[in-house]
């Protein structure tokens, strides 16, 4: 094997393409699948599943990416190294983000950041939480961003920005009312709701709310799932249920009187999001700085 193949197989695992890899690798695409063709056999495994729609890793390839990864790197490192002085060098990092810090936080990080270290590179996959954590675990990024915590070995989380979880209703004259007159939520039991797609954060979090108002999950009318926030606060305002969100995500619809808010109780309830990273190995140097700037901006 050499590192031409690595090189390629690495990038396959994180970009999920033949095609796209062959690009950035200025190759073309039988020539890609002849490396990894070649590092297959050399193994004695198979690396790829692959279909019309996808390519993932194997067992095996989750396996030998954990390496692979590690000497492209420190490749990388090596070349980095006796590069002129003078001579400014790109570094690269990925991010694994679920929605909320994705869509909400990551972007004015980010634009910090690119100040700050005008030669990294940044590149940014969007997931639910449940998929940040898988590309940590698997070493498919570098630093990611989460609306939850597990307590699965293997992880680093420092909690950076609180959010608040609030219920969100339509905005019609029987909601009104009920704002107005019950006190308490115990009402929203009866209510048909609208969730994320289990692997997300925030309802991980819905539910624990929900546990402890003494409402189970298994009795509520669950009339969708979506993989993105935005498409709640649409289906909301359209009056076709009711959601526990992110006030990041639904502040705006509720002072545009799109939908209407509710905290829970007089203090509210609230979340950690969280930078993660894979306790296993050291973070990078780009990784640290990162981390630095975001204690500064948020104060932690």
């Amino acid at each position: 094997m050499n590192l031409k193949q690595l090189e390629a197989f690495v990038m396959i695992a994180n970009n999920k393409s033949f095609s796209l890899t062959a690009k950035k690798l200025f190759l073309t695409q039988p020539t890609v699948s002849a490396y990894i063709s070649k590092l297959e056999y050399e193994l004695g495994e198979k690396l790829f599943y692959r279909t019309t729609k996808e390519v993932t890793l194997t067992e095996a390839g989750k396996k030998i990416y954990i390496y692979a990864k590690d000497i492209v790197e420190l490749a990388d490192k090596i070349e980095n190294a006796f590069k002129n002085e003078s001579e400014e060098s790109v570094r690269r990092m990925v991010i694994s983000a679920s929605s909320i810090p994705g869509t909400y936080l990551l972007p004015g990080i980010l634009a910090e950041f690119s100040h700050m270290c005008p030669n990294v590179e940044l590149h940014v996959h969007e997931t639910d939480s449940m998929g940040v954590l898988s590309d940590i675990r698997e070493s498919r990024v570098d630093l990611g961003f989460v609306g939850t915590t597990t307590k699965e070995r293997g992880f680093t989380f420092m909690p950076f920005c609180r959010d608040e979880l609030v219920l969100i209703t339509p905005n019609t004259e029987r909601f009104r009312k009920l704002k107005a007159e019950k006190e308490d939520l115990a009402w929203i039991e009866q209510e048909a709701w609208l969730f994320r797609e289990e692997g997300s954060g925030t309802y991980k979090e819905s539910l624990k709310i929900l546990e402890q108002m003494g409402i189970p999950a298994e009795h509520l009318h669950v009339l969708a799932r979506f993989n993105n926030t935005g498409a709640i606060l649409l289906s909301v305002a359209q009056g076709s249920g009711i959601s526990i969100v992110s006030r990041l995500a639904a502040q705006a619809a509720i002072e545009r009187g799109d939908v209407l808010g509710y905290s829970f109780g007089e203090e509210g309830a609230y979340r950690w999001i969280n930078v993660v990273t894979n306790s296993t190995y050291p973070a990078t140097d780009v990784c640290r700085d990162m981390i630095r700037l975001i204690k500064k901006m948020y104060d932690c």
